[in-house]
């Protein structure tokens, strides 16, 4: 009886996956071939290789002797953790330079200060922050999830879907057509400059992080106060 009810959990979990995303033209011509490749030779495949590291930059030696599946599962959180740090980036420089901004304003005043501390003084206020934002989170996961993780069964567990499932990061999000869907080596170029983008915006983000609880001080206002 628990093995029937197990089979129809896992059958009712994938048919709730999100539709699949079809890899652009320029997607499947970059896709190498995994069968039999070393983690390793997998990685030196995608995008995110440029100088000053034309070999690729792994001080630590991850990727030696890694699966081709975790390489797809780094890759994947990469991705996703970059694109989080280039909007909290943004974020951190807007809502600081926009204090006075009328869409800042609530009942008591401005939200105003280091960034860092700007959402407790919306919640001191009594508006609510961390449910709406817990459920924006909840919702945009379940779809990444329901696209490109396979189901948590067996060999599948914490594991991305092959690539002739999924292209890693491809969450089929481009309103304003900015992909070159047809130029694979142009295609491959914009997802390295996405990367590079997005590593950056990690080591920026923890350093915004780290320079306010310092400080307590606005990122721009030091700047300022060396002159």
């Amino acid at each position: 009886m628990q093995t029937v009810l197990s089979k129809s959990a896992t059958k009712a979990f994938v048919g709730r996956s999100a539709a699949p995303v079809r890899p652009s033209v320029a997607a499947r011509a970059a896709a190498p071939e995994t069968v039999g490749m070393s983690g390793l030779d997998y990685c030196k495949t995608l995008p995110g290789i440029s100088a000053p590291f034309p070999d690729m930059f792994d001080p630590a030696g991850f990727a030696t002797g890694a699966k081709v599946s975790e390489i797809r599962r780094w890759r994947e959180s990469e991705l996703v953790h970059g694109r989080v740090a280039m909007l909290a980036a943004l974020g951190f420089i807007v809502g600081e330079q926009l204090e006075d901004f009328p869409a800042f304003l609530n009942a008591d005043g401005h939200v105003t200060g280091p960034a860092i501390y700007q959402f407790q003084q919306v919640e001191a206020r009594g508006a609510i922050f961390w449910e709406p934002l817990i459920l924006a989170i909840g919702l945009c996961e379940s779809y990444r999830v329901g696209l490109g993780w396979s189901a948590p069964v067996g060999n599948g567990f914490n594991t991305v879907k092959d690539a002739s499932e999924y292209e890693l990061g491809n969450l089929g999000f481009d309103p304003l057509g900015l992909g070159p869907k047809d130029d694979p080596a142009a295609w491959k170029e914009m997802q390295t400059k996405e990367l590079n983008n997005g590593r950056l915006a990690m080591i920026a983000i923890a350093a915004f992080t780290v320079e306010e609880l310092v400080s307590h001080q606005e990122i721009f206002e030091h700047p300022g106060a060396a002159l």
